[in-house]
């Protein structure tokens, strides 16, 4: 077969997937499509950062887990792959977990207290301290770079700026995130005070009003129109199945409220409350009949603005 100089030599691929190409995570989502065949707990996939978890009330809940482990091992080994050891953990949740030792292979898996999750920091007890901290601390490092860097401090140079570095890391599935203590929100709301105290002209001005002056809010207030938006995107967006097991939804013919009232589900942990499924709860259930049932995505974002 002839091919065209503007292409890839065919190769041989006796295992894994070539690292590099255009083509190498597409093939690789393939290649791992049946990694979760005849598990018992629930696999989640994201490329090479596959996530295995189960309940652990029960004896038989450890065992589950640890034969899902065992034909993980033998799925790699069947496709002449193998896992890298190093780099797995065990995050224990709970305050009744057993904290069970699991083996991958003939070795133990070392247990963690936090652990990275698609950039975020879980920890063990589900707060969000540490990536609160981890945040500003990347944020105030952008801020120290610029003021070093860039010389002009007018805010039609800075605020275009700013705002393209800092939000990356501010905004970034912020929804999941969400500061629980007000230690952590004032935290992260030094670095909005201190991003705006660096433009020429508002230095002495208190915060409320260079945050008047420049036409922003709070970064809580900002958080809010970003919980409510996503939280239309499950329902009516992309990911309609995804949100019908999130949200429980009570239509209503009453006149009162907006007729599509989100049902509160029962929990025993307080650290619950500040879940992104109860937290938008209470605000989405205030706004009105015409937001709630808008069309579309876009017309939910306009009707959200003028009522917000």
């Amino acid at each position: 077969m002839t091919v065209p100089a503007n292409q890839n030599t065919w190769r041989p691929v006796t295992s894994g997937v070539l690292q590099g190409s255009v083509m190498g995570p597409f093939l690789f989502k393939f290649f791992i499509n049946d990694l979760d065949e005849e598990l018992e707990c629930t696999l989640s996939k994201f490329a090479d950062d596959p996530k295995l978890g189960g309940l652990v009330d029960t004896p038989e809940g450890c065992a589950a887990i640890q034969h899902d482990l065992d034909r993980l091992k033998n799925w790699a080994e069947r496709n002449l792959m193998r896992f890298n050891k190093g780099k797995c953990r065990i995050l224990h949740l709970g305050r009744n977990n057993p904290m069970y030792q699991y083996r991958l292979g003939a070795d133990l898996v070392e247990s963690s207290s936090v652990e990275r999750d698609l950039g975020v920091l879980v920890d063990d007890k589900l707060t969000n301290s540490q990536q609160c901290a981890l945040v500003a601390k990347k944020s105030n490092g952008i801020l120290g770079c610029i003021k070093k860097k860039v010389a002009n401090r007018l805010k039609e140079v800075l605020l275009p700026l700013c705002s393209a570095l800092l939000n990356s890391h501010l905004g970034y599935c912020v929804q999941f995130w969400t500061p629980h203590f007000k230690k952590d929100e004032e935290l992260l709301e030094r670095v909005q005070r201190r991003t705006t105290r660096m433009m020429k002209g508002l230095e002495h001005l208190s915060y409320k009003e260079r945050l008047r002056e420049l036409g922003f809010f709070s970064l809580k207030k900002r958080r809010l129109p970003g919980d409510l938006i996503n939280a239309s995107k499950y329902l009516k967006g992309g990911c309609q199945e995804d949100g019908a097991k999130l949200f429980s939804v009570m239509p209503s013919d009453r006149t009162r409220g907006n007729g599509y009232k989100w049902k509160d589900r029962e929990f025993q942990l307080n650290v619950k409350r500040n879940f992104f499924t109860l937290r938008v709860m209470e605000h989405r259930n205030r706004l009105p009949r015409e937001v709630v049932e808008s069309l579309s995505l876009e017309i939910f974002k306009t009707h959200l603005d003028k009522v917000l």
